[in-house]
């Protein structure tokens, strides 16, 4: 059998980005001790979806969905107290944050140094002008409003106090917007929830971040399903067995719209402000922990093909297939091929 795992968050005014291939898990056809437990919600303006294989005890959904309605309230650049509300409201003010936050800006300003500010999480201003989401995405934001939102993009006017937990925006007009980022680091928190609570084989999908949690219960390999771009969701490229690891997709088919024979997609250049010139159509990248998966497969959509698989192979334990525009895959040296 196989789970969907279609995401339907939006870029540019939603908490998470949106980057993602969809992605599909099939389970194969052995028999398993029992139906997995599962519950679906709705956080980060993204459906969610967690199984459980080898538990049937529904507490520990209800503390998944509690968990994924606090990072939500903490993240969100949207809603109104939040950790990255505040700080996009303080107008250039200290704002005290709680560690997680902290840590994850750590995370983001990781990558932001990593490309030179390629990947910028300050990019919030230019990303809430595009509309990606909808019955009817678009149009186009006005050039001007763009160039005045691109004055205020630049990752080193964060402040960090670690001693404190504390962040500044040294430009009182700058915006963050972790969408890019966020949702890795969240279901890498929900898998250190399950194996706390004994699950050793579980699924976690946040929108298109699919997280393994072991193996299958009958000690088989997970298969993962990456749908071909542009194609039928159900039509895959390729697929990967693989247990206990993240996997995760960026692609410019999953949020688009045309204008004027143009096609316009919600991964954007910090730079221009409009979406990015790449070689690429998407990246699928596997990793141990999903926030770098995140942070990676966002990193090296926007590289293209022979960066960000320079990038790949100099980091150790971390795979990825890369789909240029012809649909042809090209696989980092390590990467599990069928």
């Amino acid at each position: 059998m196989y789970i969907n795992t279609k995401h339907l968050y939006k870029y540019p005014l939603s908490f998470f980005a949106l980057f993602f291939v969809f992605c599909f898990i099939l389970t194969g056809c052995t028999a398993v001790p029992a139906e997995p437990i599962s519950r679906t919600g709705f956080y980060f303006d993204t459906v969610i979806d967690i199984k459980i294989y080898d538990n049937s005890n529904e507490n520990l959904l209800d503390e998944c969905m509690k968990i994924c309605s606090h990072y939500d309230n903490l993240l969100s650049a949207t809603k109104e107290n939040s950790d990255i509300w505040n700080i996009n409201h303080a107008a250039g003010k200290t704002v005290k944050v709680d560690p997680e936050t902290f840590s994850l800006l750590q995370k983001a300003l990781f990558y932001a140094d990593l490309t030179n500010g390629r990947f910028d999480p300050t990019i919030g201003g230019v990303s809430s002008l595009w509309n990606f989401s909808g019955n009817t995405p678009g149009p186009v934001p006005d050039e001007k409003e763009i160039t005045e939102a691109l004055k205020h993009v630049s990752y080193k006017d964060i402040a960090l106090d670690s001693s404190a937990d504390t962040v500044r925006l040294s430009d009182p007009c700058t915006q963050l917007d972790l969408g890019a980022i966020a949702k890795g680091y969240i279901a890498d928190q929900l898998k250190k929830y399950l194996k706390k609570e004994g699950v050793t084989s579980a699924i976690i999908n946040l929108g298109g971040n699919v997280l393994l949690v072991g193996k299958k219960p009958d000690g088989s390999d997970f298969t993962i399903g990456i749908q071909k771009p542009f194609a039928d969701n159900s039509t895959y490229i390729t697929t990967v067995s693989a247990s206990d690891r993240s996997l995760v997709s960026s692609g410019s088919y999953e949020r688009y719209f045309e204008q004027n024979g143009k096609m316009y997609f919600h991964i954007l250049d910090s730079a221009t402000g409009y979406p990015v010139e790449t070689d690429l159509v998407g990246v699928t990248i596997l990793s141990d922990e999903s926030v770098d998966g995140d942070g990676l497969s966002t990193t090296c959509f926007i590289l293209g093909l022979d960066k960000g698989m320079k990038l790949i192979e100099s980091i150790p334990g971390t795979e990825a297939v890369f789909i240029t525009k012809d649909d042809q895959l090209h696989y980092s040296s390590g990467f599990p091929r069928k």
